[in-house]
């Protein structure tokens, strides 16, 4: 049986966009390169001097993971190589890596934002990681410095946002707000090959995905939600199982493929979330939209949250359809109660 290569399907779809002219289809092309390079890394790490912690804090105060860096350099590189990015900000840095003043990249359309390695911490343990990215069309005439408005649009207007899961396999899967299609590394030919096309979440699920660790610093909605959960109803099919893996990118590849919810709530500690909404929240509720499901920030929806800063926060609640109206339903209840 013959696969088509993502390169092969990006070409063919080139007349989406009828205002691009192939840079966007390169650009796709060296986010893939780098996610080779860095699966290459990832399968050899036990082997390799790219385990344990850098020795220094991220932009977020959280301790960077030697392939955190080693994966924000790949996507820098290829990126900046390409010619087609005007503009990177990454998960990793405080401030975004404008390229225009690189004579190659100074006339490019695209400014892309990246979760190098999500769920890092868990490399030394063998368990699934992943790259998220999200890459938008500047406003601005090009040749220019890119403006920081440029780069915090809304989530609804992203072209494109992706990601990449490291596992037993290698996946990326990938939007352009015309379905969502998953294409597998074929590591005998070096090839993303199109594994699952136009891929659907079910619009309910059997799975819940929540740190309930930090059950008694959930709002009181998520704490009703997760009794819900909890609670036998054979109509209903619950108690629903409880599925936290820790890494965003491979809970939500598994709510995509089998249906289900993912819940990173605001907490006494953090209320205004943790997780980034350019990195994280908003390439995934894009990717999860374009396959049916559903992506909030409590009452809000992800995609029309205004950002503000390059690091802001926001809660996430995201999965299947009718999961996630599920919690509406709560919040909706306990509009008025906090915690």
């Amino acid at each position: 049986m013959s696969f088509k290569t993502l390169g092969q399907f990006i070409i063919e779809k080139q007349g989406d966009f009828p205002y691009a002219k192939g840079e966007l289809s390169r650009l796709l092309r060296d986010i893939g390169i780098a996610a080779k390079i860095i699966n290459y890394e990832v399968n050899k790490a036990g082997l390799a001097d790219i385990l344990g912690e850098h020795g220094v804090q991220n932009v977020q105060g959280e301790k960077q993971q030697k392939l955190d860096v080693y994966a924000d350099e790949q996507f820098i590189q290829a990126l900046s190589r390409g010619g087609e990015c005007c503009y990177i900000a990454s998960e990793e840095h405080e401030e975004g890596i404008d390229l225009t003043t690189q004579p190659y990249s100074k006339d490019a359309k695209y400014i892309v934002c990246i979760d190098p390695l999500d769920g890092s911490s868990n490399i030394d343990l063998n368990v699934s990681v992943g790259s998220i990215f999200s890459i938008y069309r500047r406003k601005e005439k090009e040749g220019q410095p890119v403006a920081i408005h440029e780069v915090l649009q809304y989530g609804h207007e992203q072209i494109a946002a992706g990601y990449v899961i490291y596992g037993s396999s290698t996946m990326l899967v990938y939007t352009t707000g015309k379905g969502v299609n998953g294409f597998t590394l074929d590591p005998s030919i070096g090839e993303f090959c199109l594994s699952h096309p136009d891929m659907k979440i079910p619009e309910e699920g059997k799975t819940y995905s929540i740190n309930e660790g930090n059950y008694l610093r959930f709002p009181q909605y998520v704490k009703d939600y997760i009794k819900y959960c909890q609670m036998e109803d054979p109509i209903s099919q619950r108690p629903y199982t409880s599925r936290y893996i820790g890494s965003m990118v491979a809970d939500l590849h598994r709510t995509m493929i089998i249906g289900g919810i993912f819940l990173y709530p605001e907490t006494q500690q953090y209320p205004q979330g943790k997780l980034r909404l350019l990195y994280e929240c908003n390439p995934m509720a894009f990717i999860i939209e374009q396959a049916g499901g559903k992506a909030l920030s409590g009452q809000e929806r992800i995609l029309d949250i205004q950002p503000t800063q390059l690091h802001q926060r926001s809660p996430i609640v995201i999965g299947s359809k009718k999961m996630v109206e599920k919690v509406e339903e709560f919040l909706m209840e306990n509009e008025h109660v906090l915690y």
